[in-house]
């Protein structure tokens, strides 16, 4: 009887772990509207972060028939773990959706500054650090975002300086604990960050981090996600992968 318990419990754990390691490689694309006065247009953006070691699913990029104005790699695109291969495998399946943008995170230069640099170059893709870019849109739109806080040289009034009063602007910031310093002194229209993965595992609505979320915080849409990858385990649980699509809708009043 000891023998037969003994292997129910393993056969339940690694049930339970089958389906930690199922759910960390789902493909969930997550849609959100929000709504901006200015000069009439719609803005689309594909929002991303924390790909860490994992392979991102060509049919779900593939499945995203509409061009994007941006894509944002919000940070942790890779660590020490992920092949060379793999991110550029990568960035060809995020560049062929629209001209993209990456901020660093906290494990990308894991791979070395310099390498990292060097491939996102090749792919013509633009890196904002302490700096605004200007989108080429009807309206000055801008995409700011800072240097990963763990680099200590991070500054909110450098990605700030050239954003005017009416302008339209998203901040970004791989670690969205920086959000409420931002809200007090700046204003954004809509702020995007990873890092926390949701807490990656959770039990019920416990994890040492908090679910990721789209929700209005001190008036400002805030989006936090959960991230497409893993870090430590390739498992979760209670905090699904994500990444975003915005869909931004301008209108004067």
């Amino acid at each position: 009887m000891l023998y037969i318990g003994l292997l129910l419990i393993i056969i339940i754990v690694v049930i339970f772990l089958l389906y930690m390691w199922k759910m960390a490689h789902e493909n969930n694309v997550l849609h959100h509207q929000l709504l901006l006065e200015g000069e009439p247009e719609k803005v689309r953006l594909f929002f991303i972060s924390d790909v860490h070691l994992r392979k991102i699913n060509k049919r779900m990029i593939t499945q995203l028939t509409e061009h994007f104005d941006a894509v944002i790699i919000g940070g942790d695109l890779a660590d020490n773990r992920t092949p060379i291969s793999r991110i550029h495998d990568n960035l060809q399946l995020l560049t062929s959706i629209g001209p993209t943008y990456f901020v660093w995170g906290n494990n990308d230069r894991e791979v070395g500054e310099d390498r990292l640099k060097s491939i996102l170059q090749k792919y013509h893709i633009q890196i904002i650090v302490n700096d605004a870019v200007l989108l080429p849109t009807k309206n000055r739109f801008w995409l700011s975002a800072i240097e990963d806080t763990t680099v200590k040289e991070y500054s909110f009034e450098k990605a700030f300086e050239k954003v005017g009063e009416r302008d339209l602007v998203v901040f970004i910031a791989h670690n969205p604990e920086v959000f409420a310093k931002v809200r007090a002194k700046y204003r954004a229209d809509l702020m995007m960050g990873g890092h926390l993965h949701g807490g990656q595992i959770r039990f019920g609505p416990y994890g040492v981090h908090p679910n990721g979320s789209y929700r209005e915080r001190d008036g400002v849409m805030t989006l936090v996600s959960n991230g497409y990858g893993t870090t430590l385990l390739p498992m979760r649980l209670g905090a699904k992968p994500q990444c975003h699509i915005i869909d931004i809708d301008i209108s004067s009043k």
